[in-house]
């Protein structure tokens, strides 16, 4: 199984890079995941429906037919941490490789949304798109710790 972040957005601020990396170098290499960055469609004449869609037709043609996608959205399904857990071991026991798409400041394209296997919240409050790369990274590590029975969970 390979975990792919495809995200909308380049050139993070120096503490969004540095609290994704922290967690991203934590990660055993059977769950290492490839962050696979897209720029933000300029507005320009366009509105924000037409940059959101044409974010959302570059993160299609980065998954595979295959893969599992799951869709951060503020819409989503809620998980505790221990259902993350257990969502991640059974990604992991069915060797599907798994997308999560993060989408700009304007969200997922409804395309992307009808093509998630899974609509994931991951707060019900709203979260700038950079930081919801660093809470994701920390909890999938927080997960991953808690599959091994690692102390860091307890800590």
């Amino acid at each position: 199984m390979k975990l792919k972040l495809l995200a909308v957005g380049t050139r993070m601020p120096s503490w969004v890079e540095t609290g994704f990396e922290e967690y991203h170098k934590r990660m055993p290499a059977e769950l290492k995941l490839d962050l696979i960055e897209i720029p933000l469609s300029p507005k320009g004449k366009g509105s924000a429906n037409q940059s959101k869609d044409a974010q959302g037709q570059a993160l299609l043609k980065l998954i595979n037919k295959q893969d599992r996608v799951i869709a951060l959205d503020v819409l989503g399904k809620s998980m505790s941490t221990e259902s993350l857990a257990t969502q991640l071991s059974n990604w992991q026991m069915n060797g599907q490789d798994v997308c999560l798409l993060i989408g700009g400041p304007d969200g997922l394209s409804a395309d992307c949304l009808a093509r998630a296997d899974m609509k994931w919240s991951l707060s019900d409050l709203t979260l700038p798109h950079p930081l919801v790369r660093v809470l994701l990274m920390e909890q999938l590590y927080r997960a991953w710790t808690i599959n091994k029975n690692h102390p860091y969970h307890r800590s």
